[in-house]
C-alpha cells in the first residue's frame, strides 16, 4: 500500500503539532522518524482500516522573508509532485497571509486531491472567522485545534476518502517477491537495476503499479523469479536543488510500501550516513526485510579488515536490529550483484516461514524453564505458551501470568532467540506479552 499524506504550510501554523498527533496517538501508529533535516519528519498513521503515511514538510531555512517564501515554495512543489492528498494548514488567529496566497496558488494549479484546513479553531467566535479562508479558492474549509484534536476524526473522514484501504487483491496477483532499492541520490539504484534489465532477455512484463511512480517488471533468470519495484530514476528531479534529500526519502517511502523486502543501496565512499539510517528506519518500521548492499566497493582503498570494520560500523549504527546481511558490491563490475538478488529472495523466504504452534512451544519451553522472566516487585512471572500472529509480517505473541512485568529487556532475549532457532536474518519481528 501507498497512500501519502503531506502537511504543507507556512511555519508557525502549527504543522508539526498536527503531525505529532496523527502519528502519535494511535495503537496501530509506527513510531516517527526523524529526516536527515531538523524538523523534517516522516510517520505512520491510521484511520478507520485506512494506513498512511504523514509528511511534515516543516525545516523551513532560517533567514530573510524570501529564503522564507523560496523554500516553502519548494517544499510545496515536492509535496504535489510525491503525495496523494496535501492538507493545507492556515492560522485562524492570524488570517490570511501573503504566503498563504502564494501557496494556495501553487495548489490550485495541479489536479491532487488538496484540504484546506483552518487551525487553532478551538472557540465559537474562531469557528466564525474561519469563513475568511473561502478567499483562497480552495473549497471547503474544515476547522480544528491540532493542539487538543477537535476537529480532527471529521478531518480524518474527508482525508481517507482519497485513499487506498487494502491491496490484497493486488498482493494476491501473485506470490512473487516483491524486492525494491532504495536509497541516497547518486548511490548506484540505477546503474544496480540497468544491469539486471539491461543483460537480461528474459523479462516477461512490466506492470504498472496502482501509482504513478511504482512499476512491477517481472525479473524471470538465473534462477531468480521476482517482481522488481522500480521507482529509481523514472522522472527528472526538477524543483528539488537543495531538496534532493527530503525528495528522495518522499520517493523511499512509496517505493518501501509497495515492496516485501528492501534492498538498501550505501555508497561505501562516503559511509553508512543519517540518511542511510533514516531511509533504513523506514524499511524496518514498514517491517519489510532489509537487505544491505555497500555498492562502489571498487572505488575503496582496502586492507583485509577494510570490510570488517565497515561491517562493524553499520551494524553498531542499526541496533538493536542489526541481523541484517550486508553485501560488498560493485554495480560498474558487476561484482556480487547476483549475490545480493540471491540473498534478498533467501530473506523473503525468512520472511514468509511458517512455524506451527507446537513446534514454537515445543522449542521454547525448556529455554522458558531454564530461563523465565526476571521476577518483578515480588511477583512470579510465567509465560505459558507461545504462537505466531496471522499478520502480514512476522510477529509473535507469548501468554503470560503477568504481562505488564515482562520488561524490554526479557523481550529482546526471546527474539534474539527466534533469531537463532529459526532463521529470520533480515526480518524485523514483532514481540508481544499478553494476558493468559
Amino acid at each position: 500500500m501507498s497512500n501519502i499524506l503531506a502537511i504543507v504550510g507556512r511555519p508557525n501554523v502549527g504543522k508539526s503539532t498536527l503531525f505529532n498527533r496523527l502519528v502519535g496517538e494511535r495503537d496501530a501508529i509506527v513510531d516517527a522518524t526523524s529526516g536527515v533535516t531538523r524538523d523534517r519528519h516522516y510517520g505512520k498513521s491510521e484511520w478507520t482500516g485506512y494506513e498512511f503515511s504523514v509528511i511534515d514538510t516543516g525545516g523551513f531555512l532560517l533567514g530573510s522573508d524570501d529564503e522564507f517564501e523560496t523554500e516553502i515554495r519548494k517544499q510545496v512543489q515536492l509535496a504535489i509532485d510525491e503525495s496523494d492528498v496535501i492538507l493545507f494548514l492556515v492560522d485562524v488567529t492570524e488570517g490570511i497571509t501573503p504566503m498563504d496566497e502564494d501557496v494556495a496558488d501553487m495548489l490550485r494549479r495541479q489536479s491532487k486531491p488538496v484540504i484546506l484546513v483552518a487551525n487553532k479553531v478551538d472557540t465559537h467566535l474562531r469557528s466564525n472567522e474561519m469563513s475568511e479562508f473561502y478567499a483562497l479558492g480552495l473549497g471547503e474549509i474544515y476547522g480544528i485545534s491540532s493542539v487538543n484534536g477537535l476537529g480532527t476524526g471529521d478531518l480524518l473522514d474527508e482525508v481517507v476518502k482519497n485513499f487506498d484501504k487494502t491491496t490484497e487483491e493486488e498482493e494476491q496477483k501473485t506470490d512473487l517477491p516483491k524486492i525494491c532499492v532504495v536509497g541516497r541520490p547518486n548511490v548506484g539504484k540505477s546503474s544496480f537495476i540497468n544491469s539486471l534489465l539491461g543483460v537480461e532477455r528474459n523479462i516477461v512484463t512490466s506492470i504498472a503499479g496502482t501509482t504513478r511512480d511504482a512499476i512491477y517488471t517481472r525479473y524471470k533468470s538465473f534462477g531468480f523469479d521476482f517482481f522488481l519495484v522500480d521507482t529509481a530514476g523514472l522522472r527528472k528531479k526538477t524543483k528539488v536543488s537543495e531538496n534532493i534529500e527530503f525528495y528522495s526519502v518522499m520517493r523511499s517511502i512509496r517505493t518501501i510500501e509497495k515492496s516485501d523486502i528492501c534492498i538498501l543501496m550505501v555508497d561505501a565512499t562516503l559511509g553508512f550516513e543519517a540518511q542511510d539510517l533514516n531511509i533504513f528506519s523506514l524499511a524496518e518500521r514498514n517491517r519489510k526485510g532489509i537487505v544491505i548492499l555497500v555498492n562502489k566497493w571498487d572505488l575503496v582503498e582496502k586492507d583485509h579488515n577494510t570490510h570488517l570494520e565497515f561491517e562493524k560500523q553499520i551494524r553498531e549504527k542499526i541496533a538493536p536490529f542489526n541481523d541484517v546481511p550486508i553485501i560488498f558490491t560493485s554495480v560498474i563490475t558487476k561484482q556480487r550483484i547476483y549475490k545480493a538478488l540471491e540473498t534478498a529472495v533467501e530473506v523473503y523466504k525468512n520472511y514468509n516461514q511458517e512455524i506451527s504452534t507446537s513446534k514454537l512451544n515445543d522449542w521454547f519451553q525448556p529455554i522458558l524453564t531454564e530461563t523465565p522472566p526476571p521476577a518483578q516487585k515480588g511477583k512470579l512471572v510465567k509465560i505459558k505458551y507461545v504462537t505466531k500472529l496471522p499478520t502480514r509480517f512476522p510477529a509473535f505473541v507469548f501468554f503470560a501470568n503477568l504481562p505488564q512485568y515482562v520488561r524490554d529487556s526479557y523481550k529482546r532475549f526471546l527474539e534474539n532467540k527466534l533469531r537463532e532457532h529459526f532463521n529470520y536474518t533480515g526480518v524485523p519481528l514483532e514481540i508481544y506479552i499478553r494476558k493468559k
